[in-house]
C-alpha cells in the first residue's frame, strides 16, 4: 500500500503530515509513505483506480477519513497556481481515472505526538 503525504515543510500549519513520515516509516515498513506535491503528476500515483492521501485540513477537530471528494470545496481557478489537490482529484474522477480516494485528514492544529498515536490506530485498521 502507498500513501501520498502532502504538506509544506515551511508552513507550520501545513507540515504535520510531513513531520510524521519518519516515525510512520518505522512503525509501518510495509506501507510506502511518499512525500508528494500537488503540482506533480498525480495520475501516475493511482493504483487500480485508487489513491490514499495523508494531509492536514482546517476546520476539523479530530482525524477524519474523507472518501467523498465531492464534499471538498474548490477555489476559483484564475491561473496555473490555483490548481490545488481538490481540483486535481475532482478532475481525475471526472475523466474516469480515479474511482476511489481516501484522504486521511489531520487537524492542522493537532500536536505531533497525539497525531502519531491516533494515526497509528487508524493505519492498523486500514492496512490490508
Amino acid at each position: 500500500m502507498k500513501i501520498l503525504v502532502f504538506g509544506n515543510a515551511l508552513v507550520e500549519k501545513d507540515n504535520l503530515a510531513l513531520k510524521l513520515i519518519p516515525r510512520l516509516k518505522i512503525q509501518f515498513p510495509e506501507i510506502e509513505f511518499k512525500e508528494f506535491d500537488p503540482i506533480e503528476n498525480l495520475e501516475k500515483e493511482i493504483e487500480n483506480g485508487k489513491l490514499r492521501i495523508l494531509d492536514v485540513a482546517e476546520g476539523i477537530n479530530k482525524i477524519e477519513i474523507i472518501k467523498d471528494i465531492d464534499k471538498l470545496a474548490t477555489s476559483k481557478i484564475y491561473s496555473m497556481h490555483d490548481f490545488d489537490l481538490t481540483f486535481n482529484l475532482k478532475l481525475l474522477k471526472k475523466v474516469g481515472k480515479l474511482k476511489d480516494v481516501e484522504i486521511i485528514a489531520l487537524p492542522n492544529d493537532m500536536g505531533e505526538e497525539k497525531a502519531f498515536q491516533e494515526l497509528k490506530d487508524i493505519l492498523i485498521h486500514i492496512n490490508p
